[in-house]
């Protein structure tokens, strides 16, 4: 029965007028919710989210977070740079955007090499170029990988905001998920997931 629950398939909330995905990973000891879009504080019901783990700093990925800790009374984890982010309450009024999101306080903060959370052992990546301290969460036991915005379905995460480097996003892509097993399943910040087979394979920002 505990196999069974560790390997069903994450529950998925898009939310946001830019559509982010936020993923409930069931886990022997409760559930993870990967990044917290608008609306995702209310999506699951009171209590089901054990854990909420931020992939990186941007608005739409945080945008319920301090709701959802709130909401769900759990501990927040994320990479130390993620934090800095949400703490500049200033940040989106820099490039252009009229709002302030609530900021919320890491519990404890990730770093690059094996890390358990609620039972369940993950390997965690560093693979900034797109944001500064942006994670992905690779579940080996069940080839997949919470990637945030790094890796989508036919493209990569953009590299033209605060701290975005081209050749750092691109290079970590190709060294630490081009190299997982081609059946891996990436379930992305954004639209529908695909494979490390697949993007390997077709991906034009990676051929």
């Amino acid at each position: 029965m505990e196999y069974y629950q560790t390997m069903r398939m994450p529950e998925v909330f898009t939310g946001g007028g830019l559509e982010t995905n936020a993923y409930l990973i069931p886990c022997p000891e409760g559930n993870i919710l990967v990044d917290a879009p608008e609306g995702a504080a209310t999506a699951f019901a009171k209590g089901r989210v054990s854990l909420l783990l931020l992939t990186h700093g941007h608005f739409d990925h945080v945008w319920d977070a301090a709701a959802a800790a709130s909401l769900h009374g759990c501990p927040v984890v994320m990479h130390p740079v993620t934090q800095e982010i949400v703490n500049d309450r200033n940040l989106l009024r820099r490039i252009g955007i009229d709002l302030e999101i609530t900021p919320v306080s890491a519990t404890s903060f990730l770093s690059e090499g094996p890390v358990t959370l609620l039972g369940k052992t993950f390997n965690l990546l560093e693979v900034p170029g797109h944001c500064p301290g942006s994670i992905c969460l690779h579940e080996q036991e069940s080839a997949r990988i919470y990637g945030g915005d790094v890796l989508f379905a036919g493209g990569v995460g953009r590299w033209d905001l605060p701290g975005g480097d081209r050749e750092l996003l691109l290079e970590g892509i190709r060294s630490k998920l081009l190299t997982l097993p081609p059946e891996t399943t990436v379930f992305p910040g954004h639209g529908p997931s695909t494979t490390i087979g697949k993007e390997k394979r077709s991906n034009p920002y990676l051929q």
